[in-house]
C-alpha cells in the first residue's frame, strides 16, 4: 500500500465485485492473456494524433492546435465556435475519461457506470439536484453567447467521440466495454455547467464545522469547545482588505474615493435590503453546564437530551456526506490556496508579477489541463486569445491570463450552507403554523448488472431532504428536546439542506467574461457573476507606468434571519430562513457591498484563505457575515512576511522570487514549539539524540529534513494525547480505539470503569487534523501550563501526564519509538521526505483496485517537503498519518511586463492516457519547485511547438 494511504473506509460490496471485474479485464490488456502485442496496441489505441490533420464536422475553417514537449495545446481559430468547437475535441483527446467519470458524479449516474455500489451516492447527489440546477441555468440564467460556446465545445467532444468506443478512448473504456454494454453519450452543454455544482459542494464552506461543533458538545462543554475554535488573530494575520467602509450600500476600499476605479453595477441581483448585521439573534448558545444546542430549539429543555438527537442526527450526516465523491478533495481545513499580486513599484520587472497556487486532493490526472485559446485576429467574431489553466469537460479558461489582465483564485470560505430541521406531516412539512406540500420528483437510477432503483426526491422552502437518503435521518430528532413552541415531533425531525448552489445562477457566463475582461472594471463586471463557488479573486494589468493590483470578493453570500448558520435552525420558523426565502427568492449580500480593493498603499495584495475583512459594528469593520470559520491565516501572514522583507531587503521581487517564495517550507507551529522541546529534560539516551535535531533547525521542512521529520512526529503526538483522546469517537479516525469510562465521557483510569469505544470517522476529515486553527489552539494554551487540556491518561508504560511539559515530554518519547518503527532506529537515515509521501492515483481503479492495478495506474510516490498550513502547502491530516492529501494542484507565476516570460506548472500532465509520455511528465518537476516556460505570443508558442495538428472542415 502506497505510504500515504492511510486506511480506508469500508467499501460497498457491489462497487468492488464491478471493479474486480474491471480488473480482470485490464489484466488482459497488461498481457497476461492475449500477449503483449495486443497489451501495447491496446494501450496506444487511445493516444491522441498530434500531427497532420483531421477532418472535424461543425468548423467554419482550420483550426491549429500546437503542442509542446508536455503536450500543452495553444489553439489558434478565426471563430468564437471553431476555437470552443477545437477546445472540445481536444480535451477529450487527451482526458474524456476523466470526463466521463465527472459528468456521471454530477448528474448522479456513477451506478451506470460502477455498479450498484454506487447506488446510495447517486441516491444523495440526485437529491441535491446537481443536474437539474444546472439544466435550470442553461434554461433560464445563462446568456445566448454562453449557450453557443457551450455547444461549441458540445459538438466538439462528439466530433472527437465519432466512431470511437472502447480502447478507442482509454483503456479504462476498454474494460467497461468488454465486462458489460457500457458505451459512452453524447456530451450536451448540461454537462459542462454541472461541473461548476462539483466546484461548489467542495468548497462549500463550513458545514464540516458545522457538524463537528455539534457533535463536540456531547463530550466537551462550550468553554471547551470555544477554545477549539478561537476567533480570527486580527491582531496578529492581516486580513485581504483593511480600513474599508460600507455607506448607502456600497463598499469603499481605504483610500479610494466616491465611486472608486471600476466599480461595477449592482451586481448580482440580492433581494436584501441593507446589511446584515455580523451577529444575529438566536445564534448557538450554551444551555447549562457545558453543552451546546441547535439553534433556537431547547431553549427550555434539558441539554442532555438535546444532545443526543443532535448527535445521532449529524453524525449520520457526517458518515453520509464522507461517501459522496469530492473531486477536489475532502471538504477541510486542506481546501484553500495561495494567491498574491505585487505592484510594479516593488518588482524588477517594473509591472505587476501574479502568484496563484490552488490547494485541492492530489489527483491522477490533476484536475487542471494547459491550454492556450487564441483567435488569429480578436475581433467581434472571434473575441479570445487567453491562456491558462482549464477543466476538461468545459470550455473556456478558468485561472490564467489574457493579452490585457491576469488573475488568480482561491477559497474565500463562505458559509453558503445550512442545515434546516423539518417537522414532517403525512401530508406535507410544517411552515409557520401551516402544512406545505413537498415538491417532488421521481428519480430512477440504472445500475449495471444489475435492476434498477426509483427513489423520491422531496423539498421542502428551505431545500431538499437529506435525511431521506439516510436511515438514521429519516428518523431526526427522534430524542432530542424542542422549546414548547416547536410543533410536534411525531416519529422525528427531517433535515433539508440550504445551499446557495441549489439556485440557479451566472458563474458559466462570468468564466467568459474574465477570459475577455480588458480591465478592472470589466474584471469586476465578470467577478459579479462569479456566483459559486464564493472565490477570492485578485487581478493585474500592465496599463499606466507601473500597471494595477486588485481584488474582489465575488459569489452569493447568504444574508440570514434569525441565527447565524453555525448550527441547525428549526425549518417551521420562518424567522431562521434566508432573507427573501418565504417569497422563493433568497436574499443575498448585494455586490455593491462585497470587499474589493484596488492598488493599495502597501503595493502587494495576498489571499490566501485568511479573513477577508474584519466584521462589526464599530469603525473601520464590515456591517456583513461572511462566515465566522475563516481558515487562522497561518499561509497568508507568511506571504505576507516574505514580500516585506524582499521589499526591506532589495526594494524589488523578481519571477523567481515569487516561485521561491511558493517553495516556502517554513512551519510557523515548529517555531512556536521548537524551543519548549529543547528544554524539556529528557533522560533517555535515545529520545535525548532525537531531541537534538532540533537544536539549530530553521523549522524548515526540506524533504531531507531529520529535524522535520521528529518535530512533525512530536507535533501529531502533541495533538493526540491532549486533543485526540479527548474527542468523541465520532471525531477520531476510524479504527482508533481506546479504553473510556461507562458513561463514554473520558478515559477510564480505573480497570473496573472500562468500555472499548473505537473512532468512527473517515481519515480525511478526523480531529485533530493539525492545520491552522489547531496551531491558533496551541499558541493560545501553550502560556497555560496547567491548562486542562494538557493532561493524559496512564498506560502500561506510560505515567499519567498533568501538566504541558509533561505531555510535551511523552510526545517526544512517543514520536522517537513511533519514527524508529517507520523509519529504522538509526536516525541519520530519517527525512520528512520519507514520511511525507505523495503517490498520484488514477480516477476509480487506480483508487480502490487491488495493488496490481494501482501499480499499472497510479505512480509515485515522491518524497516531498512542506506541510500542512504551510507556504508549500502539501497537506497532511495528523489524526491518520503523514501522507500527502492536500498539494498545490498547479503553481504560475505571470510576468505582466512580458507574458511570454510567465511561469506554470502542472501536478502531472497534460494526457490522462496511462503510459502516455505526458502522464506525470511535470510531477518530478513540480515537487522540485522548478516551473516551464509559458508562451503566449504567436512567436514564442511557434518556438516552444513540438508538434501541429490542423484541425479542418468536414469534406475540405
Amino acid at each position: 500500500m502506497p505510504a500515504n494511504e492511510s486506511a480506508p473506509p469500508a467499501k460497498k460490496k457491489g462497487r468492488r465485485a464491478r471493479l474486480i471485474v474491471l480488473v480482470l479485464v485490464l489484466a488482459l490488456f497488461a498481457g497476461l492473456g492475449y500477449g503483449a502485442y495486443w497489451s501495447v496496441d491496446s494501450v496506444r489505441a487511445s493516444f491522441p494524433q498530434t500531427t497532420g490533420s483531421l477532418e472535424v464536422p461543425g468548423l467554419t475553417g482550420a483550426v491549429d492546435v500546437k503542442r509542446d514537449a508536455h503536450g500543452i495545446p495553444q489553439l489558434y481559430a478565426d471563430s468564437d465556435a471553431d476555437l470552443f468547437r477545437a477546445q472540445g475535441f481536444v480535451h477529450a483527446q487527451d482526458r474524456f475519461w476523466e470526463m466521463d467519470v465527472r459528468r456521471h458524479m454530477t448528474s448522479g449516474r456513477l451506478s451506470e457506470m460502477f455498479g450498484s455500489g454506487q447506488v446510495e451516492t447517486d441516491a444523495f447527489l440526485r437529491t441535491l439536484g446537481w443536474r437539474q440546477v444546472a439544466q435550470a441555468e442553461y434554461d433560464t440564467k445563462l446568456s445566448d453567447e454562453t449557450k453557443k460556446n457551450l455547444q461549441a465545445y458540445a459538438d466538439g467532444v462528439n466530433a472527437y467521440l465519432k466512431g470511437k468506443s472502447g480502447k478507442d478512448l482509454s483503456v479504462e473504456h476498454a474494460a467497461l466495454r468488454l465486462s458489460g454494454d457500457y458505451a459512452p453519450e453524447q456530451w450536451t452543454p448540461v454537462d459542462s455547467v454541472a461541473w461548476l455544482k462539483a466546484m461548489a459542494w467542495d468548497l462549500r464552506g463550513n458545514m464540516q464545522d458545522e457538524i463537528d461543533r455539534a457533535l463536540m458538545s456531547n463530550k466537551l462543554t462550550q468553554a471547551q469547545i470555544d477554545e477549539l475554535y478561537p476567533p480570527y488573530p486580527f491582531d496578529r494575520n492581516k486580513p485581504i482588505v483593511e480600513g474599508g467602509k460600507t455607506d448607502n450600500g456600497k463598499y469603499t476600499p481605504q483610500g479610494a474615493a466616491g465611486s472608486g476605479s471600476g466599480t461595477s453595477g449592482s451586481g448580482s441581483g440580492s433581494a436584501a435590503a441593507g446589511s446584515q448585521a455580523s451577529a444575529s439573534a438566536g445564534t448557538s448558545t450554551a444551555t447549562g453546564a457545558g453543552t451546546a444546542t441547535v439553534t433556537g430549539l431547547a431553549d427550555n429543555a434539558t441539554a442532555q437530551g438535546a444532545t443526543v438527537g443532535l448527535r445521532t442526527q449529524l453524525t449520520s450526516l457526517a458518515k453520509t456526506l464522507d461517501e459522496i465523491p469530492a473531486i477536489l478533495g475532502p471538504n477541510g481545513s486542506g481546501i484553500g490556496s495561495n494567491s498574491w499580486v505585487v505592484a510594479g513599484k516593488y518588482t524588477t520587472t517594473g509591472k505587476p508579477l501574479l502568484a496563484n497556487d490552488p490547494h485541492l486532493s492530489p489527483q491522477l490526472p490533476s484536475v487542471w489541463y494547459q491550454m492556450g485559446l487564441h483567435c488569429r485576429t480578436v475581433s467581434a467574431q472571434c473575441q479570445y486569445d487567453v491562456a491558462g489553466y482549464t477543466f476538461s469537460g468545459m470550455p473556456g479558461v478558468v485561472i490564467g491570463h489574457n493579452a490585457d489582465i491576469a488573475w488568480g483564485m482561491t477559497n474565500l470560505g463562505a458559509d453558503v450552507t445550512d442545515l434546516y430541521l423539518e417537522q414532517v406531516k403525512p401530508e406535507g412539512y410544517v411552515y409557520d403554523n401551516k402544512v406545505l406540500p413537498f415538491t417532488t420528483r421521481e428519480e430512477v437510477i440504472k445500475v449495471a448488472g444489475g435492476a434498477s432503483k426509483k427513489i423520491t426526491v422531496r423539498t421542502t422552502n428551505n431545500g431538499p431532504l437529506i435525511s431521506d437518503r439516510s436511515d438514521e435521518l429519516g428518523t431526526v430528532g427522534a430524542r432530542a428536546p424542542v422549546a414548547s413552541s416547536a410543533p410536534d415531533r411525531g416519529n422525528g425531525y427531517a433535515v433539508a439542506l440550504r445551499w446557495t448552489a441549489l439556485d440557479p445562477g451566472r458563474s458559466m457566463d462570468a468564466v467568459f467574461k474574465l477570459d475577455k475582461a480588458k480591465d478592472f472594471a470589466g474584471f469586476r463586471q465578470a467577478a459579479a457573476d462569479f456566483e459559486v463557488p464564493s472565490q477570492n479573486l485578485i487581478y493585474a494589468d500592465a496599463k499606466g507606468a507601473t500597471g494595477n493590483i486588485g481584488y474582489q470578493a465575488p459569489g452569493r453570500i447568504p444574508v440570514r434571519g434569525q441565527g447565524d448558520g453555525r448550527m441547525p435552525a428549526p425549518g417551521w420558523d420562518s424567522k431562521y430562513a434566508w432573507k427573501g426565502a418565504k417569497d422563493g427568492n433568497a436574499g443575498y449580500i448585494p455586490q455593491n457591498e462585497m470587499p474589493w480593493d484596488l492598488n493599495p498603499s502597501r503595493g502587494y495584495i495576498v489571499t490566501a484563505n485568511q479573513a477577508v475583512v474584519e466584521s462589526g459594528t464599530g469603525a473601520g469593520k464590515y456591517p456583513n457575515m461572511l462566515t465566522t470559520d475563516w481558515g487562522y491565516g497561518a499561509r497568508s501572514q507568511r506571504i505576507n512576511d516574505l514580500i516585506e522583507a524582499k521589499i526591506k531587503d532589495s526594494g524589488k521581487i523578481s519571477t523567481d522570487d515569487m516561485r521561491t517564495m511558493q517553495m516556502d517550507n517554513s512551519s510557523e507551529i515548529a517555531t512556536l514549539l521548537t524551543p519548549m522541546l529543547a528544554k524539556i529534560e529528557v533522560s533517555d539516551p535515545d529520545v535525548r539524540s532525537a531531541q537534538k535535531l532540533l537544536e539549530g533547525w530553521n523549522y524548515t521542512q526540506e524533504p531531507d529534513s531529520a529535524a522535520a521529520a521528529y518535530f512533525n512526529a512530536v507535533w501529531r503526538n502533541i495533538l493526540k494525547l491532549s486533543f485526540g483522546d479527548k474527542m468523541p469517537k465520532e471525531l477520531r479516525i476510524e479504527g482508533s480505539c481506546m479504553s473510556v469510562r461507562g458513561d463514554g465521557t473520558g478515559p477510564a483510569d480505573d480497570l473496573a470503569e472500562m468500555v472499548r469505544e473505537c473512532g468512527t470517522r473517515g481519515a480525511d476529515s478526523a480531529q485533530p487534523d493539525g492545520g491552522d486553527r489547531w496551531f491558533e489552539v496551541v499558541r493560545r494554551l501553550v502560556k497555560d501550563e496547567k491548562s486542562q487540556w494538557w493532561t493524559a491518561p496512564a498506560t502500561r508504560a506510560e505515567p499519567a501526564a498533568a501538566s504541558r511539559d509533561e505531555v510535551f515530554a511523552r510526545a517526544m518519547r512517543d514520536a522517537r519509538w513511533e519514527l524508529t518503527a517507520k523509519l529504522g532506529k538509526d536516525q541519520s537515515t530519517w527525512s520528512w521526505g520519507r514520511l511525507h509521501q505523495l503517490t498520484l492515483k488514477n480516477q476509480t481503479i487506480g483508487t480502490e483496485g487491488p495493488g496490481f492495478m494501482q501499480w499499472l495506474l497510479n505512480r509515485g510516490p515522491w518524497d516531498l517537503g512542506g506541510g500542512e498550513a504551510t507556504v508549500n502547502a502539501t497537506g497532511w491530516n495528523a489524526s491518520s498519518g503523514y501522507g500527502v492529501t492536500w498539494v498545490p494542484s498547479m503553481r504560475m507565476v505571470v510576468n505582466l511586463n512580458d507574458l511570454d516570460k510567465s511561469r506554470w506548472i502542472n501536478l502531472t500532465g497534460a494526457s490522462g492516457h496511462a503510459y502516455h509520455g505526458n502522464y506525470t511528465d511535470q510531477t518530478t518537476m513540480w515537487a522540485k519547485g522548478e516551473l516551464l516556460e509559458w508562451p503566449f505570443g504567436k512567436d514564442a508558442v511557434d518556438r516552444a511547438t513540438a508538434d501541429t495538428l490542423t484541425l479542418k472542415p468536414a469534406g475540405s
